[in-house]
């Protein structure tokens, strides 16, 4: 039966549904949400009367088995996006997850078995892909702004207090592993949207401050099969002084410079030398979303596959590893 609607479901109405992503699932053509759920019942009624959703639950088992919802968006912590997943898909519902998609490779594999043996659809929600900033960035690489691409430099360096609204996040069995596992999975998406597969990643992951339980310090390469090196340094333990947010792009003819949280781009070219200046939308995730609900409802191709998931993953694992 064709959809001509999709009506979602929110397992996780915590602070990345509040702004980034939940109202935008009312803004989006054809799609509507129609119910939120968090263990904390109080909580969930909370979210659902500021938000003017109809019915909140919780008990995510309730919630999937409602027969309007057709589709579900997973924005709880990493541990349980492969449970809640399958259940979804097993239940008949399209799904949108969030990043990281899981923790390991090997429940990256139990997912992706999972979605080509069922009839559902399932979205990685790597947002980022379809911001203003970094659609710019990939029509700058695509019509050859800077030449021919040698190699990409990133730094990423943050003081351990960089994000202490979410205490799972330093808890590897919750998380996957600290800040790097929250942060890098979008940066490592746009490099494989940007320049395609690779032939090999290595790294090297430590705790040098020891002020928390997880490495805080991750330094990777990776080998892209068109020849593009990559070398990325992501630290959580910097003074405040020294932290530091930038990708640079280097090409025969040129920089490509941008950070991830601002929204501006610096190229530096023989053909072009100029900044070019960028809104995110008010709920980040509202482009990704719209394209998602396009793909649910056969309008276009999967705009974030599990494969793509399953490569960050890895590569995340490669950077990480003993």
């Amino acid at each position: 039966m064709n959809k001509t609607i999709i009506n979602w479901g929110i397992i996780g109405c915590g602070d990345v549904a509040e702004v980034k992503s939940g109202p935008a699932f009312n803004k989006c053509n054809n799609s509507e949400l129609l119910a939120v759920m968090r263990r904390n019942g109080e909580l969930a009624r909370d979210f659902a009367n500021r938000h003017n959703v109809p019915l909140w639950y919780d008990n995510a088992d309730a919630l999937l088995e409602n027969p309007d919802i057709n589709a579900i968006y997973i924005a709880t912590p990493p541990s349980t996006h492969l449970d809640y997943a399958l259940k979804a898909l097993k239940a008949g519902k399209d799904v949108y997850l969030e990043k990281p998609m899981v923790l390991s490779n090997n429940e990256a594999l139990s997912l992706k078995h999972a979605v080509a043996n069922s009839s559902q659809k399932l979205v990685v929600a790597h947002y980022r892909r379809f911001l203003p900033m970094y659609l710019k960035v990939k029509e700058l690489i695509d019509l050859n702004t800077i030449g021919a691409i040698k190699f990409v430099d990133l730094r990423f360096l943050q003081p351990f207090n960089f994000n202490s609204k979410a205490s799972w996040r330093l808890d590897d069995k919750v998380s996957g592993g600290g800040y790097f596992h929250d942060i890098a999975p979008h940066q490592i998406d746009l490099l494989y949207h940007f320049f395609g597969e690779y032939n090999s990643a290595k790294g090297i992951a430590v705790n040098q401050s020891k002020i928390n339980k997880v490495d805080d310090t991750v330094n990777g390469i990776i080998d892209f099969k068109n020849g593009i090196q990559f070398r990325g340094m992501w630290s959580f333990a910097i003074p405040e002084n020294l932290q530091e947010d930038s990708c640079k792009i280097y090409g025969e003819e040129g920089i490509i410079e941008f950070s991830f949280y601002e929204e501006k781009i610096t190229v530096n070219s023989k053909k072009i030398s100029e900044v070019f200046e960028f809104n995110n939308p008010i709920n980040i995730q509202q482009p990704m979303i719209q394209e998602t609900v396009n793909y649910f409802l056969e309008k276009r191709t999967n705009p974030c596959p599990v494969e793509d998931g399953e490569l960050v993953i890895n590569i995340m694992e490669e950077f990480t590893k003993a």
